[in-house]
């Protein structure tokens, strides 16, 4: 049995939730999202929480029990505080820079890389970090890994794209052994 599904989810002031059959809409003013629940999964709101029960007492239940509890609590804090990913980028040359609805990418390749970024996702760029912000944990994380993807940080000398709190473990390069 799921022990994170049987928490509540605290609704903090500020911000609304909204029950239409299977739908649970949280919004408040930063923004709405949606989750489409899985009909095997009960979920009421009361006062200020948001309780979650199975219908059935199966595996599959006790799965998606404790993933919509998740991605509930997580709607809740995106739209109350935001999510947000920092990335680093390390090399001589490389850089990034924001116009318009584009991040321009030099990573050391013949071109920039044009990313257009998807709405509700802010980026600021500060010398070589790169701030990716937003309501949507999953969509954060996303653009996030698909930046970093344009040039993965290498093992020698840690030139690329990383997250501000990965490491790289580093290879020592050709040595004569004697």
């Amino acid at each position: 049995m799921s022990r994170i599904g049987k928490l509540p989810v605290e609704i903090p002031s500020g911000v609304t939730v909204t029950k239409e059959r299977n739908l649970v809409k949280v919004e408040s003013s930063k923004g709405i999202l949606e989750l489409l629940v899985n009909p095997k999964i009960n979920f009421e709101i009361k006062e200020n929480q948001v309780l979650l029960s199975k219908k059935a007492d199966d595996s599959e239940s006790g799965s998606l029990y404790g993933l919509t509890r998740t991605l509930i609590s997580n709607m809740v804090k995106g739209v109350s505080e935001g999510f947000k990913k920092e990335l680093e980028i390390n090399g001589i040359g490389y850089r990034a820079a924001v116009s318009g609805n584009d991040l321009t990418l030099n990573l050391g390749y013949s071109h920039p890389i044009k990313y257009a970024i998807p709405e509700n996702i802010h980026i600021n760029v500060e010398k070589n970090n790169i701030i990716i912000s937003g309501i949507d944990k999953q969509k954060v994380g996303q653009v996030a890994a698909e930046i970093r993807s344009y040039r993965k940080p290498e093992p020698y000398k840690g030139k690329g794209v990383k997250y501000a709190t990965e490491v790289i473990r580093r290879k020592s390069g050709k040595t004569g052994t004697k």
